[in-house]
């Protein structure tokens, strides 16, 4: 599994002739790469014309408003993907691959100074540096516990597991609440649903 990767505000890191792009994510999208860790994003029915190359840097963003929630590198065709049913776009055949580098699906950066012409568009190398600074420093990584418990009735335990397991396939992050908590710190324990901190205490709502 990859990680992020901080950017250089010099511009080293980028290869000489390297081209910087904007994808524009697709309705529905953003939700499912926000939901389930992916190392990449793969689109498809982009079109042939201005097509990125390998090695191109792209800026992802998310429309209405246009926010900036990723920054990768196009990669090579990686051919059809699983199904995701997180993914509404996971049955067709890929044509561009994008390597995340720096991912920002929780707190998006705006970027309403863009103006796109399309799904992908060619970004000047100096706009794409102005975001990716924005972006700053990836926040230190840290250890997390992550439970999910679910009370099922069965004959056994094994099938008490099977059952849990076709559970989370079937409902998934989108209805199922995870607990995470920082290691060492079970009291800052925080239910997440839908990628976001959910309110399980149901007298709190009253």
């Amino acid at each position: 599994m990859t990680t992020d990767t901080a950017h250089r505000a010099n511009g080293t890191s980028r290869p000489a002739g390297t081209a910087a792009w904007a994808v524009l994510l697709p309705p529905g999208r953003f939700d499912a790469e926000r939901l389930v860790h992916h190392d990449t994003l793969e689109l498809t029915g982009l079109g042939e014309t201005g097509r990125p190359h390998a090695g191109d840097e792209v800026a992802v963003l998310v429309d209405e408003p246009l926010r900036l929630v990723a920054l990768g590198r196009v990669t090579t065709s990686s051919g059809a993907r699983p199904d995701d049913p997180d993914d509404p776009q996971s049955d067709r055949e890929v044509a561009l691959v994008v390597a995340y580098t720096r991912r920002s699906f929780d707190q998006p950066v705006p970027a309403d100074q863009l103006v796109l012409d399309g799904p992908v568009s060619a970004l000047d190398p100096a706009a794409y540096r102005v975001l990716a600074d924005r972006l700053g420093p990836p926040p230190p990584r840290r250890t997390w516990l992550v439970s999910l418990d679910l009370p099922i009735e069965a004959d056994s335990p094994a099938e008490a597991v099977r059952l849990f397991w076709a559970y989370v396939q079937e409902l998934g992050p989108r209805e199922l609440p995870a607990f995470v908590s920082p290691a060492g710190d079970e009291l800052a324990m925080q239910a997440f649903v839908l990628g976001a901190e959910a309110n399980q205490d149901p007298e709190e709502d009253d």
